[in-house]
């Protein structure tokens, strides 16, 4: 049997809001929804996906500062607003080497000029971004293909 893989995926600010919080842009399923669906998949890939979502920036550094201690092999973040202002997420994925995906379910790009800058996306392995709830999903399955091609 392959060696189990470990994920966190981390949801920041405003993400538990889903489903009522501007469905026009993010869509009418809830976090738990979304979090269920992939966890399901998941299983699917023989990989442990942890899930942590707040609102709070000191609470997701603590959570990516135990990463290691804790066998994260890779991380899925959508940090939410704390994409365009949070240089201490940024300085914690940056300080323990794990790779990870930065994900935004709305193309970011294309939204008001304020969220077009990340300070985490030139230090992350990829972005998804503008592909709606799937964009989970796309990033559960190319971490997996990451990490077992980085095995070989």
């Amino acid at each position: 049997m392959k060696k189990k893989i470990n994920i966190l995926l981390i949801n920041g600010p405003n993400l538990n809001l889903l489903g009522t919080r501007e469905p026009e842009i993010y869509g009418k399923k809830t976090l738990e929804q979304i979090v269920n669906k992939i966890k399901k998949k998941s299983i699917l890939l023989n990989v442990t996906l942890y899930d942590f979502q707040s609102n709070a920036e000191h609470k997701i550094v603590e959570k990516i500062h135990n990463c290691k201690k804790n066998n994260i092999q890779f991380i899925l973040i959508n940090p939410g607003a704390f994409t365009h202002t949070s240089i201490s997420i940024r300085d914690a994925l940056s300080a323990i080497n794990i790779p990870f995906f930065e994900i935004h379910i709305s193309n970011i790009f294309a939204r008001e000029n304020f969220r077009s800058h990340s300070w985490m996306s030139d230090i992350a392995q990829g972005v998804i971004s503008g592909f709606g709830n799937y964009g989970y999903q796309i990033a559960l399955k190319t971490a997996v293909k990451f990490l077992l091609e980085k095995e070989k």
